[in-house]
């Protein structure tokens, strides 16, 4: 658990991928009260004005031309909430539901939603309590805002619903205990602010975009390893040639494997070799991953600008004694960065499954068939790449664009939605998938390197994989393959690899 004082609008990469990953104690910066109890005086002078103002005192959606009477609004900010808590299907995980909540305070403490300070204090206790709501993972189309998630959010507040704590599913009214709280009656425009927003959205993605460069960085890793296996040439890697391209991140990246290939026993024993040209899945590494990181730093900017937007509707402008209605809760940005992370992540399985099959056939590779010694009495490494082939498979139509799509809802009010919730939640499983894929590459590149043995990698390749080799031995024979294939996918998921890879191409670290 580690202390956080938010300063709203400010939340950086680094501190949202160290929230979702574990729980944190919450504070807000002093200076930010006196904005938030302007936009709340602001609401109630409308008010006490009787002027109309959509979501204040008026219904909601196509309803919005309903003017609701004083005496009922603070029902009004009760039932949408609890109507709208209409959610379906699997729990978001306690990581995912943390950094929804940090999101949704940072985006509240920014004072343009009008909403109590009160209020907001009651969400950060709920995190800072390790207290979750019960958040199903389906249900929203991205705009208006994601209504079902965050009202299952909201629902807590009022003591409904319910929670997760420490594992354990308890009713809304236990968690505000825990949490030491009270059920909130919510004021004018106080429901609706809480609905309205990107913020289940955006924690997929953003733990879509972390998952993606942990995959980046041992699929640079996994594939350095294969050119050493194949006997591969260290040319396609040159600076020179990729500073002509003028891309980047393909610059980076070819660094990156610079790095890790920086001289081996293994390279100087093929240089006078006949081989001309490699395999594209060993010659364009640095092309293909340099376009996948090019797609990662543009989601990764996208995301740190949205994790940090005030994207409910409408919005309060104190200065000006205004209340505006917008559309900052269409999360389309979202939902095209996650189509994006996509297609970098399916691209990255594709590419690592190449290597294998390229790794596993002896007449490419020069190495024994399907990398096990006495083949025919031994698969050895077979029916490894038909998993990474059905996982790569699968991905592609995954990869599928969801922003392309809409649905119409509230009876045509809202004929135009992003799909980002659903574009950012899908990136989770393609992460998995890749994470399959390199972790049966990084045994079947580690097995390659062992092949050329007395023969060594360069100093840092070494190092990977005398990790590996600590947790999986040296394929001798057939054996129980898939808990090999687990332990490796574990280590790709960890995130460690991103330490051998360089800071050039780190987004989030």
């Amino acid at each position: 658990m580690f202390p956080l004082e938010l300063k709203p609008g400010l939340l950086s990469l680094q501190q949202l991928r160290r929230i979702q990953a574990e729980p944190i104690q919450l504070s807000l910066a002093p200076d930010c009260l006196e904005k938030i109890e302007a936009a709340t005086a602001t609401v109630h002078e409308v008010i006490a004005q009787g002027r109309v103002v959509y979501g204040v005192n008026t219904g909601f959606g196509l309803l919005a031309n309903t003017h609701i009477p004083d005496e009922d609004l603070k029902q009004l900010q009760r039932s949408i909430v609890l109507s709208h808590a209409a959610g379906v299907g699997e729990l978001m995980s306690e990581a995912t539901v943390r950094l929804l909540l940090v999101l949704k305070i940072n985006s509240l403490a920014r004072g343009y939603s009008g909403i109590r300070l009160k209020v907001i204090e009651a969400l950060m206790k709920l995190v800072n309590a390790e207290v979750y709501p019960c958040i199903p993972q389906k249900g929203s189309v991205g705009a208006s805002g994601d209504l079902a998630p965050l009202a299952h959010m909201s629902t807590v507040l009022l003591g409904e619903g319910e929670v997760l704590y420490h594992g354990e599913k308890l009713s809304g009214k236990e968690g505000l205990d825990i949490a030491g709280l009270t059920p909130c009656t919510l004021g004018p425009k106080e429901g609706l602010a809480l609905l309205n927003g990107t913020q289940a959205s955006t924690a997929f993605a953003l733990q879509g975009l972390f998952a993606a460069e942990d995959l980046f960085a041992a699929a640079i890793v996994a594939g350095s390893l294969s050119v050493e296996a194949a006997l591969g040439s260290r040319s396609p890697f040159d600076a020179r040639i990729h500073q002509v391209s003028g891309h980047q991140s393909r610059i980076d990246t070819a660094s990156a494997y610079r790095r890790l290939l920086d001289h081996s026993q293994i390279e100087d024993s093929h240089r006078a070799c006949e081989s001309v040209q490699d395999p594209y899945s060993l010659r364009c590494q640095p092309q293909v991953m340099g376009a996948c990181l090019e797609q990662l730093r543009h989601a990764a900017q996208v995301l740190q600008t949205e994790a940090n937007s005030v994207s409910d509707n409408p919005l309060v402008f104190t200065e000006d004694n205004d209340i505006l209605s917008g559309g900052n809760f269409h999360a389309e940005p979202v939902a095209m960065a996650a189509d994006n992370m996509a297609l970098a992540i399916a691209e990255i399985g594709a590419l690592a499954e190449r290597r294998i099959a390229l790794l596993i056939d002896s007449n490419l590779s020069k190495l024994p068939p399907f990398l096990v010694e006495k083949g025919g009495l031994n698969s050895g490494f077979m029916i490894a790449q038909v998993t990474a082939a059905a996982l790569a498979s699968e991905n592609k139509s995954r990869a599928h664009p969801a922003s392309v799509d809409s649905l119409p809802t509230s009876a045509n009010q809202e004929d135009h939605v992003s799909m980002a919730t659903f574009a950012a939640r899908r990136l989770g499983e393609m992460a998995d998938n890749t994470a399959g894929i390199l972790a049966v590459e990084l045994l079947a590149s580690c097995q390659g390197v062992d092949f050329r043995a007395p023969l060594k990698t360069s100093a840092l390749l070494e190092q990977v994989k005398q990790i590996l080799r600590n947790e999986v031995p040296f394929y001798d024979q057939d054996r129980y393959f898939a808990p090999d294939i687990e332990k490796a996918k574990k280590l790709v998921q960890s995130g460690l690899f991103a330490n051998f890879i360089g800071t050039e191409v780190s987004l989030s670290r």
